[in-house]
This record gives C-alpha cells, structure tokens and sequence, in this order.
C-alpha cells in the first residue's frame, strides 16, 4: 500500500518544529526543529518582544527539507498540512502580501495600557459578557499599539493575522484565520458569535482588516505553485487544520470534552480545560479562548491558567538547595522518604514575576514554617513541588467556580509529570485521574490535519494510536493528608 504522510509544523518562539506522522499507523516517521539554538526576540525597548515572520516561514522549510530527507517520503506522498503557533501575536501584511513590520509576539507588554484602557472605558460587562476575557495585552491591543505609534504604516495593513495564518499564508498565498485563532486576539465575540465590532469600532479599526474565517478541522486552503517550488511539495497539497499552541496541545493529547484538561509543566505550567457553555472569570485570573473544535452551533471553550513559577522553582531548587551534581530522579528519589506536607514546611512558588492567577500581583517565590532542628535540603525539595502543584489545583478551583467539572487530567510524560511525587499530589488534592502520554505539538497538529482533509473521521480515530504510559488514580487513603497540606498552603498564601 502507498505511504500516506500528514505534515505537522509548530511554529514556536524559540524555534519551527516539523513533523511527518505516518497516516494509517499514527507513528511519526521524522521530526526536526530550527534553529537548532534558540531563535533570537528582538528586544528594542524593555518590555518588548518581537520575531520576523520570514524567520519562521526559513526554519520551516529548512525543518521540513531535513524530515523528508529522514523518511524518504516523496512530494505526492504527503496528503495534507497542520499548523501549530505561538498565540497572541500580530503579523501585518499589504496588499502584496508583504510583511510590514516585525510580528509582535505573546510576550511582549507594550500593548497593556492599551487593553487596560479598553476595559475600563467599555466596561467589565461588556468586555467579559462579549470576549469573555479583558482585551488585556492580546493581538487587538497591539494593533491599537501599531495604529497609535505607526500610523503611516497602519495606514498600509491590509491584513492582520496570527504567526499560524502567516505560515499557512506563506504555504498556499491564501490569507485567512479561524474562530479560535480570533478568539485568542480577542477580536471573537461570543455573543454575537462574529468578529468583536464593538472592540473594533472603538479602537478604530476597518473590519477588513479581518482574514476571512475558514473552520478549524477544513480545507482551509492548498499549496501553491510557489511554495511547492520552494519546498519540494505537490502543488494543491490541502492546508487543513490550524490551532494556537495550547489548544492544540489539548488536541495532541485528545482533550475535547467537557471536564477534560490538558496540563503541561515545563519552566511554566499551563492548566488548560474544555469548558461546555460559554463562561469567564470576573477577576480575568484564567482566560478563556474558543477551544479547536468551537463552532457556533457548538460551545467548546478552552479555559487557560498560566503559573509562571513551575519548573523554574524546581531548577532552582536543584541549583541551590540539592547537593551539587545531583539529578532530577535523584532529588526525587531524596524527597520520596518526606511525608505528605512536607511536615509543615509550605513553599509559594511565585518567584517569576507577576502571576495572573493572583490578579497580576508579584508576591515573589517565599519559604515558610522552617524548623532548623527538623527539616532538612529533602523538606525543601518536596514542599517546591507540593507548592507548585498548589498553584495549579489553586487555578482548577476558579476554573470549577466556571462549572467545569475535572475528572481526568491529560499530560505529556516530561518536565514536572515525570515525578511521582508531582503527580501524586496532583492527583490527591485535585480527586483527578492523570493519564500521562507520549506526544509532541507537532505531531498533534499533523493528526489536526487528517481530521480536516477527512483521513480521519473523528478525533478518536485520529488519536486511536496515542500512546498512553501511565495512568494514575487519586490514592483515597491519604486524601484528607493532601487537602490539609493545602489548605495550609492556601491560608499560607493569604497572609502575603
């Protein structure tokens, strides 16, 4: 039988990853990231941060040149293409679809005041009723930062788009973007279940400015002539899924349903659940985006919590407090002997600046309940991760205040998944089942892909092949051991 490919990019800050998945069996065949050092953020002020787009449309071809090359597969073989991006950012085009300036990513704040200043003149009604979130730093904010400081140059846009509607724009000289895709600018509004005219008018800006919609899982658009040339594509290959990086990462890990999350735990961690009616939360601790499989008839709404002090709390650990030389196993081997607790040591792990989840305060990452005649390098190390899981389970409560109902936890097999005391307690306080899973952003996105063109009919048939590696169930024995530990980290919390 002929190979069938599905070609996944993710389109991240630090570099483009590209992978083949092999269609009938789900395996990936190849898979490849450039640069292979991280990709240089312009910083021309404080606060900002900004890419050229070329870069990314370089680094994936040279990704996908080194993946084909490393499966062999040919032009024809390859039978539809899956976009993955870093959320919030801003790409403006003319006419000649020609980028007009450097794409101002996620993680640049120049763009708050004017968010800010939206809010408080539209009203929190309004803004959380219709957006179902501030309009905060996100894409419409930057543009009124574009409109505001560069004028001449606004007055050139003829399209705005997201770092994923650039690289499928690239792809096939076709501009569009998805509902989810403007959910996240915060240019959706789920009320009226069209663009946000109101957040537009009052920025002043032209509805045109707006892509043409297309559905998230559809032929959104085919290779062309060009980009087959440059790539070593076939002509008229199907563009045919496209999602934000954390809603896709939900997708990778077949995270669709109501009550389902998907958690990630790297240097930060992300919380993000699948909530079944339209809902935000008055304080904008969580912010909530239209999920990958969101239509108007059908509400599916990703609920994101962001913690900032994750595995960067517990890289500091090993630096500073663990003897020197160790290893993360080993470290976690040292604490697995410290009882549920930590016997009364409590870490609030918010050392990485401001966290949403506190209503953007910057409490700092602090150490309590210190004994010097008991504890010891080992209580440390178990009450960091014990601290971090309580930043977590603290956001799930908001996001259960929203009427989602956690039951089942989705997570790769890294980072912070990889302790068993993480996951443990994750497990204990939380009452969740944690499933953990072999999967790449990638990967999930080539799979989007084979859903959109039709290989596939559903999403259980698209991850039929996911690889499940472990599953953990809450251990009811020592329950009332977890929530007491966290409830003396919440009162804890509540006195600074």
């Amino acid at each position: 039988m002929a190979k069938r490919y599905l070609l996944g990019f993710d389109v991240g800050s630090s570099s483009v990853k590209a992978s083949l998945v092999d269609a009938d069996t789900g395996v990936c065949a190849a898979t490849a990231f450039f640069p292979e050092t991280e990709a240089p953020i312009m910083a021309v002020k404080a606060g900002w941060a900004e890419q050229d787009p070329e870069m990314w449309w370089t680094n994936a071809k040279l990704a996908f040149q080194k993946i084909k090359a490393e499966a062999g597969a040919k032009a024809e073989e390859i039978k539809a293409i899956g976009i993955s991006y870093q959320m919030h950012g801003l790409v403006c085009v003319d006419k000649a679809q020609k980028v007009l300036r450097p794409s101002i990513i996620w993680c640049d704040s120049r763009a708050v005041p004017y968010g800010e200043k939206a809010f408080n003149e539209l009203g929190a009604d309004k803004c959380l009723g219709h957006l179902l979130n501030s309009p905060g730093n996100f894409t419409a904010a930057k543009l009124a930062w574009v409109k505001e400081n560069e004028p001449e140059l606004f007055a050139k846009i003829d399209k705005i788009m997201l770092p994923g509607d650039y690289l499928a724009m690239k792809l096939s000289g076709t501009v569009n973007t998805t509902i989810s895709g403007l959910s996240e600018g915060m240019m959706w509004d789920f009320k009226e279940k069209a663009p946000a005219k109101f957040l537009f008018d009052y920025y002043g800006f032209d509805e045109k400015l707006v892509a043409d919609i297309v559905p998230t899982f559809s032929i959104q658009s085919t290779v062309s002539k060009q980009a087959a040339e440059e790539l070593g594509l076939q002509e008229g290959t199907p563009i045919s899924y496209r999602g934000g990086d954390q809603p896709n990462n939900a997708l990778s890990l077949n995270v669709f349903n109501p009550g389902e999350i998907a958690s990630t735990a790297g240097t930060s961690g992300v919380v993000y659940g699948v909530l079944g009616e339209a809902n935000y939360d008055k304080k904008s601790r969580v912010n909530t985006f239209a999920h990958v499989n969101y239509t108007t008839d059908l509400d599916r709404l990703g609920v994101l919590l962001c913690i900032n002090g994750t595995g960067i709390l517990n890289a500091w650990i090993r630096r500073n407090v663990a003897p020197e030389g160790i290893s993360y196993a080993e470290m976690n081997d040292m604490m697995a002997n410290i009882p549920i607790g930590s016997e009364g040591v409590s870490i609030i792990p918010f050392g990485n600046g401001a966290e949403r989840v506190l209503e953007n305060r910057e409490v700092g990452c602090s150490i309590h309940g210190v004994n010097f005649n008991k504890h010891s390098k080992a209580h440390l190390m178990r009450a960091a991760q014990e601290g971090i899981v309580f930043s977590f389970c603290y956001g799930m409560e908001i996001m259960q205040q929203m009427g989602m109902d956690i039951r089942k936890i989705h997570a790769g097999k890294a980072n912070m998944f990889l302790s068993e005391i993480f996951r443990n307690t994750l497990a204990g306080v939380s009452g969740a089942t944690i499933e953990l899973y072999e999967t790449d952003g990638s990967v999930g996105a080539a799979k989007g892909a084979g859903m959109g063109c039709g290989i596939y009919k559903d999403h259980d048939e698209a991850f039929a092949t996911l690889k499940k590696l472990a599953v953990i169930e809450p251990d009811d024995s020592k329950r009332s051991q977890y929530l007491a530990a966290y409830t003396a980290w919440k009162e804890q919390l509540a006195k600074i």
